[in-house]
């Protein structure tokens, strides 16, 4: 019987040495994963921050496009208006000019 109380407490001893090495690795397990938590919230704020950032930029570039947009539309307008203005120019003095050469002619 002795026999199986020697055997039984050697069993008991490695049972006992795998459980602490189990909850050793556990404890390891444990930590890790904490350490990959504040990390992952760290990403995640910094990802929040950029976001808003992105966000912003990107109203922003909206903005200045459709303000570049009405700048352009500005430009081409005048420059129509200003070359129907030349046009009208360059007629009223060929006009002038002809009126001017009847004039003379005539007189």
């Amino acid at each position: 019987m002795s026999e199986h109380g020697a055997c039984l407490q050697t069993y008991n001893q490695e049972l006992v040495k795998c459980l602490e090495e189990l909850k050793s690795k556990r404890q390891e397990l444990v930590e890790l994963i904490k350490k990959e938590e504040s990390e992952q919230a760290i990403l995640e704020k910094n990802m929040s921050v950029l976001q808003e950032k992105l966000n912003t930029v990107h109203n922003k570039l909206k903005y200045h496009r459709q303000l570049c947009d009405d700048y352009n539309k500005t430009i081409q307008e005048t420059e129509s208006g200003f070359k129907k203005i030349l046009e009208s120019s360059q007629t009223l003095l060929n006009l002038a000019q002809h009126q001017y050469n009847k004039l003379k002619n005539n007189a």
